[in-house]
């Protein structure tokens, strides 16, 4: 087969392409993801905003969706629209900040809290058996990721 001269890539094959490689990756990790939420009827966005309120009170923090936002990463319209779905199904509740009138504190109803206990043991095994295969680099390649992050080149 001919080799086409059109030099549109940077790279030779996609499998050199980081942004490709990190789409790939990606994909089959939400598509994981995805299959151990369904049981819990929870999107991947609505069990990372449920797990991040937890996790964020746990630190004893004040909730909030800007809060959320920003741990997160995802923005603050859809972290507002997710948080509303979530009211919805009662799993959370968002109630007047003591100091900042226009903000809302969120909080894990009981029934926000168990679902939420059970989807993270749920997602942290399949997190466990789909980076296994990093074996030993598992913390170098959460390194990199930070790194990734750190740079907030968006």
């Amino acid at each position: 087969m001919a080799k086409n001269n059109d030099n549109t890539f940077s790279v030779a094959q996609a499998g050199d392409s980081s942004g490709f490689l990190l789409w790939q990756v990606t994909s089959l990790w939400q598509r994981g993801i995805r299959k151990a939420l369904e049981p819990y009827d929870l999107t991947h966005s609505q069990f990372v905003i449920l797990a991040s309120i937890h996790w964020l009170t746990l630190q004893a923090q004040d909730v909030t969706q800007v809060v959320l936002s920003g741990h997160t990463k995802i923005d603050v319209m859809t972290t507002s629209t997710v948080l509303r779905t979530l009211q919805q199904k009662n799993l959370v509740i968002r109630t007047e900040h003591p100091t900042d009138t226009r903000a809302k504190i969120v909080k894990l109803t009981d029934a926000g809290k168990h679902l939420v206990k059970l989807a993270v043991v749920k997602v942290e095994q399949f997190d466990h058996e789909f980076f296994a295969v990093l074996g030993n680099k598992g913390a170098g390649f959460n390194k990199q990721l930070h790194a990734l992050l750190a740079s907030d080149n968006v």
